[in-house]
């Protein structure tokens, strides 16, 4: 009797979760659309409604930037985690050897790659309607959102998963992911903030260092609690 083959490693499982969210997005471009839409809609009326001229530039600019973010994500989610509630694709995943860290970290990943896509047309637009020089601070506002989005992505992951079952989904998850996500986000902008007023990368380091630690926690947790969220 022929022996069934061994589950994939953990990385090809990861792989796999990934290249199929990927696939579907692909094919359709639903959540990067609307949401990247959105996200941009949020900082062209930020940019319209509260520019003051030089004195509130940066302050108004850090919040624009990273409160869009925030709700690209929010957006994301919901129909991200919406796919996965219809057929009951949730469930067929869960039957399957797939584990479920696994599973976490491919969507987590999925995220990540989003939002970098977000980031990527948002901060320009961002950095142009509110007259800042890109290229002056492209190096610092890399590096807090490399530090950023590891984070919210994972605890997105986490609780979008835990309420997908919930008839009011993109409700209850946009009560409760914006106070999870609070420290790390006033993080971001404060960290942004002291960047756009002309601070050293050196000045930032306590900034950087609890965006660090709040990414530790967020992909510590999702590894470790996934598997418990999603059983019924």
């Amino acid at each position: 009797m022929s022996q069934r083959p061994p589950p994939p490693s953990w990385p090809r499982q990861v792989a796999l979760v990934l290249q199929k969210d990927w696939a579907i997005e692909l094919s359709s471009g639903e959540v990067l659309i609307t949401s990247g839409f959105f996200a941009l809609l949020v900082v062209v009326l930020s940019s319209m409604a509260y520019f003051g001229g030089p004195r509130t530039t940066q302050t108004v600019a850090a919040g624009a930037l990273w409160l869009s973010v925030s709700f690209a994500l929010v957006l994301s989610l919901g129909k991200s985690w919406a796919r996965e509630r219809q057929g009951h694709a949730l469930e067929g995943l869960l039957l399957t050897p797939l584990s479920p860290s696994a599973l976490f970290a491919g969507k987590t990943l999925g995220l990540i790659v989003f939002l970098f896509l977000v980031e990527a047309v948002v901060t320009p637009l961002t950095m142009l309607f509110f007259s800042i020089d890109l290229f002056e601070v492209a190096p610092g506002l890399s590096l807090i959102a490399l530090l950023l989005t590891p984070g919210i992505a994972a605890f997105g992951t986490l609780f979008g998963a835990l309420l997908v079952r919930t008839r009011a989904r993109d409700l209850a998850l946009s009560i409760v992911i914006f106070p999870l996500l609070a420290p790390a986000l006033l993080t971001a902008i404060a960290a942004t903030r002291a960047l756009l007023t002309k601070a050293p990368l050196s000045d930032l380091s306590g900034y950087l260092t609890l965006l660090a630690l709040f990414d530790g926690i967020a992909w510590g947790g999702g590894l470790g609690m996934f598997g418990k969220l999603i059983e019924d």
